[in-house]
C-alpha cells in the first residue's frame, strides 16, 4: 500500500508534465515573422510575413487571422486596407497530419490621416436647467431628449430646448446612475453606468417597456445609432459597440484611434452625416469618428465653451452632443450647464 501511495501521485506528475512540454514543443514549432517590423502600423501598409518553420514539419495547410477573424494571405502579404484600427493579434494556425499548431504576432494599427482641426462660432443660446446632470441628449422631431445621471437624481426627460421647460420626465430609481440615450423606431433607449442595464421606453408616452444587459462591454455610457438601424455604444474605454436593434446583443466593435494614439473614456455619443460626434470625457473637445474602422477624422475644440455658463460648486465638464439635420450646426451642454448652445462647426 505505501508503494502505491507513493507510485500513483508521481506517476501523475510525471504523465502532466510530459503533457506541458509536448503541448510547449508544439507552440514552438513555428514563429510568425513579419518582414521589416514596425512599432505600429497604418491603413496605407502591407505586410509581408513568413512562417518559420523550426523543426522542418510537413505542413498540409494554413489559415491566418486577425483577432480571431479568417483573413486571406495571398503571396504571404497582408494589406491593412480596409482593417478596422487598433490592437491586433495576427495569429496563423498550422495543421500537419491531424495536427494542429500555432503561432501570432502582436500588432497596433492606427489611422493613416491626421485629424482635422475644428472650432466654432455661436449662433443662439438657450436656457438649461442647472440641475442636471447631462449625460445623453438627442432630437426628435424637433423636440430635445435628454438623460441626466447621478445615483437618486438620474432622470429621462423631454423638453422645449428653446425655452428649458420639461414636458415630461420620468425618474429612474435610486439605485440607478442614468447615461447615454438615443431614439429609434419609437422606443427610446436609455443606459446606465455600472448597473449592467439598459431601459427601453414608448416614445410618446415615456413608459417603460423593457430592458437590456450588457455583454462584454461592463459600461453604458453613450448611445447613438445609424440610418441603418445599428445602434452604437460607449463604455468608457476606447471601444465603441455595434449594437443589435432588436436584441442590443453586442456584435462587434471598434476602437478608436488617430494617426498617433488611443482615444479613451469615449462619451456622449451622436451620429451626424454618417460620422460618429464623441464627445472625450474630461475633455473639452469632440472626436470624429469613421464608423466603418474607428478613425478619427476631426477634433471640435470646445475647450472654453464651459467658460460661458454660470460659474458654481457643481459644475462639470461638457457632455451632450445633439444634432437637428442642419448642415455644420450641433446642440451642445454639459453637466449642470445653465446653458444650451446652437453652433456652427468651423474648420480651422
Amino acid at each position: 500500500m505505501k508503494i502505491y501511495n507513493v507510485l500513483v501521485p508521481t506517476l501523475l506528475l510525471l504523465f502532466m508534465g510530459g503533457c506541458g512540454n509536448n503541448s510547449d514543443e508544439k507552440n514552438n514549432a513555428f514563429s510568425l515573422e513579419i518582414k521589416n517590423p514596425k512599432k505600429t502600423y497604418t491603413t496605407e501598409d502591407v505586410l509581408t510575413v513568413t512562417l518559420n518553420n523550426k523543426k522542418g514539419i510537413e505542413i498540409d495547410s494554413i489559415l491566418y487571422f486577425l483577432n480571431n477573424e479568417r483573413i486571406e494571405v495571398p503571396g504571404n502579404s497582408i494589406s491593412l486596407s480596409g482593417i478596422k484600427l487598433g490592437e491586433k493579434n495576427l495569429k496563423a494556425k498550422i495543421y500537419s497530419e491531424g495536427e494542429e499548431y500555432e503561432t501570432s504576432q502582436k500588432l497596433t494599427i492606427l489611422s493613416s490621416i491626421k485629424p482635422k482641426l475644428y472650432t466654432y462660432k455661436i449662433l443662439e443660446t438657450y436656457p438649461h436647467d442647472i440641475n442636471a446632470y447631462t449625460q445623453g441628449l438627442e432630437f426628435e422631431n424637433d423636440t430635445l431628449y435628454e438623460s441626466t445621471g447621478q445615483y437618486k437624481e438620474s432622470t429621462l426627460r423631454k423638453t422645449d430646448y428653446k425655452t428649458g421647460e420639461i414636458f415630461k420626465m420620468v425618474k429612474l430609481a435610486d439605485q440607478y446612475f442614468g447615461e447615454g440615450l438615443t431614439i429609434l423606431n419609437n422606443k427610446i433607449y436609455q443606459l446606465t453606468w455600472k448597473e449592467n442595464t439598459g431601459f427601453i421606453y414608448n416614445l410618446e408616452t415615456m413608459e417603460q417597456t423593457g430592458t437590456f444587459v450588457y455583454n462584454q462591454s461592463k459600461e453604458g455610457w453613450g448611445l447613438c445609432h445609424d440610418a441603418e438601424n445599428n445602434i452604437y455604444k460607449s463604455d468608457g474605454t476606447d471601444r465603441i459597440w455595434n449594437l443589435n436593434s432588436n436584441t442590443l446583443a453586442e456584435k462587434d466593435y471598434i476602437e478608436i484611434f488617430t494617426n498617433t494614439s488611443k482615444i479613451n473614456s469615449v462619451n456622449e455619443l451622436e451620429w451626424v452625416e454618417g460620422k460618429i460626434y464623441a464627445n472625450v470625457y474630461q475633455q473639452g473637445s469632440i472626436a470624429i469618428i469613421d464608423p466603418k474602422n474607428g478613425a478619427v477624422e476631426g477634433v471640435i475644440d470646445l475647450t472654453d465653451l464651459k467658460d460661458k455658463v454660470t460659474q458654481h460648486p457643481k459644475l462639470d465638464v461638457l457632455n451632450g452632443i445633439a444634432y437637428n439635420g442642419e448642415p455644420n450646426i450641433l446642440y451642445i451642454t454639459g453637466k449642470n450647464w445653465d446653458k444650451l448652445f446652437k453652433i456652427e462647426v468651423v474648420q480651422k
